[in-house]
């Protein structure tokens, strides 16, 4: 049976579900992209709507709807030696907090979290910032945690961006 968030979850569910997240920031900020994609299930999604009132990614506009094959072939791009967008590079450092379990499965340990997060961008003598909330499906596993769903909701994403946005928030 599933709790919903009026009921209280496990502080030990809450630490693993906080240390999960403090540890993909970590790991997106250290670039290590294989180790990223291995936080995905098969079937997970990356999803950035371009309208805070979307229900679905599917045939819908959106900013990202990836899966992990999209996610891989990006991570080469940018990776790839000729990649004149990245030639500056970049450097990222990601904040995550406010983590609150929506919903538990009590037979199976998944979890819907929110948390809020803030991201700084560091490329072409610029500095972007980029702020909003996530919403985490996550599939308990044998190896922990990982990622079915991550629903990114940046806070200006109606504003206009001086490039195209290369990293994951």
């Amino acid at each position: 049976m599933a709790k919903d968030n009026t009921q209280r979850t496990s502080a030990d569910t809450q630490r693993a579900v906080e240390q999960f997240l403090y540890s993909q920031a970590e790991i997106l900020d250290d670039r290590r992209w294989d180790e990223w994609l291995g936080l995905f299930t098969e079937d997970g999604k990356y999803w950035m709507p371009a309208d805070p009132e979307q229900v679905t990614g599917e045939r819908m506009s959106n900013i990202f709807y990836e899966d992990i094959y999209l996610m891989d072939m990006r991570i080469r791009r940018v990776e790839h030696p000729y990649a004149h967008s990245q030639m500056a590079g970049h450097r990222t450092s990601h904040t995550v907090s406010n983590v609150i379990i929506q919903s538990e499965d009590d037979a199976s340990g998944d979890v819907v979290c929110t948390s809020r997060f803030h991201m700084v961008e560091y490329r072409l003598d610029n500095q972007r910032y980029f702020g909003g909330k996530y919403t985490h499906t996550l599939k308990q596993t044998e190896d922990g945690y990982h990622i079915q769903l991550q629903r990114v909701d940046i806070a200006n994403v109606e504003g206009p961006f001086d490039f195209v946005m290369q990293v994951w928030l």
